[in-house]
């Protein structure tokens, strides 16, 4: 009877130690790379060219879009964002003593970017960016908390967070942080040119590229091949990949061409919309010719690979095929189109987009996208292609290009079956070999908008 007794106790005491193991590592994990808090702030006094240096590494790092509410003091913060796990309300980075920066020290301000964590010590959730933050080094980081403690102080406190239940602890967001989330300063590769690093130091920390151009899963937490294209939670648009040669990939582009697009939002073969449009307006417009010219050589020199998000690199048959299906057809070759169908694109590209498209899809050089031989326009992800149809597409108005030319929403204009069918007209003529796109992928994100 005692030994029946004595093996659960000791199941229950093992069970107990493995707990108790797994906490002090997941704790162990969490508090890394701490920095002495009790150490004096680096910065005691910020003369103007750190101020200045602190206002454009702010823009290199595009703060003011989550930290600004539409139509709010900038860096005040309050702005929502939408994650698969509830909204997420940014914190003030004015330098008011209630609600902002205004009781920070700059080593309170460097744990926030290196660690992930605020002047209380609470984890921070990862829609702040401290994954690619923590690339940032410690001098930059005092710039940018000099630049901030600068700005005027603005009362103002974020409405809470509206994540779901499962997701409000500390205690969940330390398990996510021991798996997914390591602090580290960039290290310079003394293999690569100063170029390169500057290049490299900037895509991968204060521009957190990885963001969005990174596939996530169910988690939250970063998967696949770094910068190799990911889907944006909660907004239905398609970062595309930046080593793909099939979606974004520069490595065969002109370096030019990619500081244009950086800088102007428009070059001659490519233009930006969505969220990418954004960040060129709020952020890499501002970028010095330098900065601009180190991230196109990082760009251009990184390992090239088809390997797609959502595969293994090669296209998804059956997801071709149930396109295929709902388009009224059998499973063929991804060119194939039913003639109804292909009927029904020709005429609605003839009536809403040849005339600024071309007949051929050629478009117009610096105003209107060619749409032959375009790798937006071909890629296997169809969503941005959805997103402009409906919502319209709109390059941002910068210094270099002040009035982009746009594209009209057809949300009201055009059915789901009328977008699906235009869409595959597009994407399997003039030489373009791509999936049919059906009225199931536009109803989707239709649906989502209308929540």
């Amino acid at each position: 009877m005692s030994a029946r007794v004595a093996k659960p106790a000791r199941f229950l005491l093992g069970l107990v130690v493995a707990l108790l193991l797994c906490t002090a590592i997941i704790w162990a994990l969490n508090v890394r790379d701490e920095p002495d808090m009790d150490a004096p702030g680096a910065v005691a006094s910020a003369d103007a060219g750190l101020i200045e240096r602190g206002a454009y590494l702010a823009r290199a790092g595009n703060c003011a879009a989550c930290h600004t509410v539409r139509g709010g003091v900038p860096y005040a913060g309050g702005r929502g964002i939408d994650t698969p796990f509830g909204a997420v309300y940014s914190s003030n980075l004015t330098p008011d003593v209630k609600t902002g920066l205004g009781s920070w020290s700059s080593t309170h301000f460097w744990r926030a970017m290196h660690n992930g964590r605020s002047k209380s010590g609470r984890l921070l959730y990862p829609a702040f960016p401290y994954t690619s933050y923590t690339q940032v080094s410690r001098a930059d980081s005092d710039a940018l908390f000099a630049f901030l403690k600068s700005l005027p102080p603005v009362e103002q406190v974020p409405p809470p967070n509206e994540l779901r239940l499962a997701y409000r602890s500390q205690a969940a967001l330390a398990v996510w942080r021991a798996v997914y989330f390591s602090p580290g300063v960039f290290k310079a590769d003394d293999s690569r040119s100063a170029e390169w690093n500057r290049g490299a130091y900037l895509t991968t920390g204060l521009g957190h590229c990885a963001a969005c151009h990174t596939a996530r899963n169910a988690l939250g937490g970063p998967t696949g091949v770094a910068l190799a294209g990911g889907l944006i939670p909660q907004q239905n648009w398609y970062a595309p990949s930046l080593v793909s040669p099939h979606e974004a990939g520069v490595e065969a582009s002109g370096r030019q061409d990619v500081i244009d697009l950086l800088k102007n939002g428009i070059s001659r073969n490519a233009s930006v919309s969505g969220p990418m449009s954004e960040v060129v307006l709020g952020s890499t417009q501002y970028l010095s010719a330098e900065d601009l010219g180190a991230m196109a050589t990082y760009l251009k020199d990184l390992p090239a690979t088809s390997a797609l998000p959502w595969s293994s690199g090669k296209p998804d048959a059956s997801a071709a095929s149930e396109r295929l299906a709902a388009a009224g057809a059998q499973a063929r070759p991804a060119a194939a189109v039913p003639e109804a169908f292909a009927a029904t694109g020709a005429k609605l590209y003839e009536q809403h987009c040849a005339q600024c498209h071309g007949d051929s899809g050629r478009g117009v050089p610096n105003a209107y996208p060619a749409l032959a031989g375009n790798r937006a326009v071909t890629m296997t992800q169809t969503s941005n292609l959805v997103q402009i149809v409906l919502n319209g597409g709109y390059a941002p108005a910068t210094a270099g290009n002040p009035r982009p030319f746009g594209m009209p929403p057809f949300v009201l204009v055009l059915s789901d079956s009328e977008i699906a069918a235009v869409l595959t007209h597009i994407r399997t003529s003039w030489g373009n070999q791509a999936d049919v796109v059906s009225p199931l992928d536009i109803n989707r994100i239709r649906a989502q908008q209308t929540r």
